[in-house]
């Protein structure tokens, strides 16, 4: 009995072992597979956005100084290059081809993207962004996105190689003084019924006018309404096509100019901006979360949205503007770390929902939205208290990302450019447009126009 007692005690003490041992041997794998990984991450990014989520959201992550950090025993290297004048791209496209011969301490881990010219770095043929399947990132970890945030990141053989914490569907952002004035009632269900379709939306523009008031401040404004809506990429067969729903833009854009029902300024300017305060008698703006919590000077109390006299609704058609997609770059000697951050970052509920509330951002998870919908602390002040979630969440899924390409920014930006001449009055409209062809000619030798 005695001896049977003590085998016992002898079994019962070496399972007891078994568990703190197994974790043990589990924590010495994965510090034998981070030891085998570089020791510097290298993020490019063209701004701080992303360095902020980090740095607030990533878990364990130390700031070191304003372009560095630590993760555990690795430096966080953030190498920022700003826009302006094409340079961030100009940056990435001479670092990332020769990615995997860079020395370890200078090879580029991570990369940001915009959707204007993400299938220029996603595509198969360019291969410097890794296939997410590579890193063991599978379609299950991303159940909780939106297709079209990674629709944007999908290569022609249908593979991933980016991921986004966010959904930047928008809408139409009403004044409710100038909707109380004129169409006598700001709550959203009343007044999508006068902005319901472009038609429906002109007619409202003349009623505005007559008040006093812009309808919007610019023909920019609603511009990616428009082009988020096309039939087809600008590019088919090597051929630029201006598609019907651009040309209705310009018919659009040129009468509500003609009857100065708004303006040809630019979009970020200071006349742009005017209708942010009641003097500028703007009704409306288009935009997502981000442009409603940045961008409306709701940190200066004389402006609309300090006041909390802005409004939301879906508008004539459904869009999205903006989003930043996250890329492992090929070569990366951090892979393990990289596909920590993009899954934390990306799929982590909890991360999700702070980043929601903390930053204010439409997060790219729809459960997390779910929730927010129908929570007090979805509520949004710039929004008089009105909850923007459930219709940010239904616009999301609504976004149809199937004709973008790697033309988008180009054909977009150099067409506004020249229609702006013929919405002032100093071309034809064939004049404007044989000055887009040029431009892009020009930008992109191997396009054809006619």
């Amino acid at each position: 009995m005695k001896k049977r007692m003590m085998a016992l005690v002898s079994m019962a003490l070496a399972g007891a072992m078994i568990l703190p041992m197994a974790a043990m041997a589990g924590e010495t794998e994965a510090a034998a597979a981070g030891a085998d990984e570089g020791k510097v991450l290298n993020i490019e990014v063209w701004n701080e956005e992303f360095k902020s989520r980090i740095t607030d959201h990533y878990p364990g992550y130390e700031k070191t100084d304003d372009t560095h950090g630590k993760i555990g025993d690795v430096t966080v290297n953030w190498i920022i290059t700003p826009n302006d004048d094409n340079a961030y791209q100009n940056n990435l496209d001479t670092v990332l081809p020769g990615n995997a011969d860079a020395s370890a301490d200078d090879k580029v881990d991570l990369f940001l993207i915009e959707a204007d010219y993400a299938k220029k770095y996603i595509d198969a043929d360019a291969n410097v962004a890794m296939p997410l399947k590579d890193l063991g990132i599978t379609a299950d970890d991303l159940s909780k996105q939106y297709k079209y945030t990674q629709d944007v990141v999908t290569d022609a053989n249908g593979d991933l190689r980016g991921t986004s914490w966010q959904a930047c569907s928008a809408g139409l952002i009403y004044n409710r003084a100038a909707a109380k004035e004129v169409l006598g009632t700001d709550d959203p269900a009343e007044v999508q019924k006068a902005v319901a379709d472009w038609d429906t939306y002109n007619e409202t523009a003349k009623k505005m006018a007559d008040a006093g008031y812009l309808m919007q401040s610019t023909v920019n404004d609603t511009y990616r309404v428009y082009s988020n809506n096309v039939s087809g990429p600008w590019v088919q067969d090597g051929k630029v096509v201006v598609d019907d729903n651009i040309k209705k833009w310009v018919d659009d854009s040129k009468a509500q100019v003609d009857a100065k029902e708004t303006t040809t300024a630019e979009l970020w300017s200071d006349d742009w901006s005017k209708g942010f305060y009641p003097e500028g008698k703007v009704f409306c703006y288009f935009g997502p979360a981000w442009l409603i919590n940045f961008s409306m000077k709701a940190d200066d109390e004389k402006s609309i949205a300090a006041q909390g006299g802005w409004g939301l609704v879906n508008g004539p058609q459904g869009f999205f503007w903006g989003g930043t997609w996250i890329c492992a770059a090929q070569g990366t000697d951090n892979p393990s770390l990289v596909k920590d951050i993009m899954l934390k970052m990306t799929t982590d509920d909890d991360i999700m929902k702070e980043i929601a509330q903390k930053d204010s951002d439409c997060v790219n998870n729809k459960e997390v939205l779910k929730a927010l919908a129908s929570d007090d602390s979805g509520s949004n002040k710039v929004l008089g208290g009105q909850n923007p979630y459930q219709m940010l969440a239904d616009g999301a899924e609504k976004v149809d990302m199937s004709n973008i390409s790697i033309y988008d920014q180009g054909c977009n930006e150099e067409f506004q450019k020249a229609m702006k001449n013929y919405f002032d009055g100093n071309a034809s409209y064939d004049d404007a447009l044989a000055q887009f062809k040029s431009a892009i000619v020009e930008k992109y030798p191997e396009l054809t126009t006619d």
